[in-house]
């Protein structure tokens, strides 16, 4: 691999951008394809253009051959992902170990000392500020998922804001579709537009019938993998 291509390697991790190191086995010529390079079709073949989107939701290094019988070794570097969730509430607890087992970076932001304890959130990032203090320390991207848990729109509002500014991957927000439909008429009042304000899962969690809190991480944690995983494919919606 030459310089300039580690070099811009490493400043596309550093940015916490999705990128592939695409080596030609026969010539030993390496690569490098940004996620968010806009003329991808035009910088690599026809098959490897077909393959790359999908191996920056997967995050999978590995072989292929090109029907001309081309191999190439594609080393895929994807950020890891990161969870923010907005309330140190009974669901939070269950979700941050969970989360954190699944592979996120977890912070939680609660600006409510009381709830915000080492105590009841042991070995997770926790700042009892408010969101707007708390996220110019935390840039939120395209690799970052947010889940609103107050139900506080003075808490949750603003993140939702700048969670679907920064286009992160999964934004969700606890309520029923009747407090949801309040809290959409208050983002678009303040200039949310009604497609960025559609992309916010709510109630948050996929429909499996959830009742305790656990049971309610559990599928916020479900919905947030899938959209991982699925990330450019699927229209966000309320489940």
């Amino acid at each position: 691999m030459d310089r300039f291509t580690l070099q811009s390697l490493n400043e596309a991790r550093r940015q916490r951008q999705a990128a592939i190191l695409i080596t030609n086995l026969a010539s030993g010529v390496v690569r490098l394809v940004r996620e968010n390079d806009v003329d991808l079709d035009l910088m690599v073949e026809p098959t490897l253009a077909e393959i790359l989107p999908q191996r920056f939701r997967s995050a999978h290094s590995g072989l292929v051959q090109t029907p001309e019988g081309d191999e190439f070794f594609l080393t895929v570097h994807v950020p890891p992902p990161r969870l923010v969730i907005i309330g140190a509430v009974h669901i939070s607890q269950a979700l941050a170990p969970m989360a954190r087992i699944a592979g996120l970076d977890v912070t939680i932001i609660d600006p409510r000392t009381a709830f915000a304890t080492p105590e009841r959130f042991a070995n997770v990032a926790l700042l009892a500020e408010w969101p707007e203090d708390a996220l110019k320390g935390i840039p939120l991207d395209a690799f970052t998922a947010v889940a609103a848990l107050t139900h506080d729109p003075k808490i949750d509002d603003l993140p939702l804001q700048a969670a679907l500014a920064a286009n992160c991957f999964y934004v969700g927000a606890l309520g029923s579709r009747k407090t949801h439909a309040k809290r959409l008429e208050r983002l678009q009042a303040t200039g949310v537009s009604g497609a960025d304000a559609a992309r916010i899962r709510a109630p948050i969690g996929l429909a499996i019938g959830a009742q305790s809190p656990a049971e309610i991480a559990v599928s916020v944690l479900a919905e947030i993998i899938d959209s991982l995983r699925k990330r450019g494919l699927t229209t966000p919606g309320g489940a």
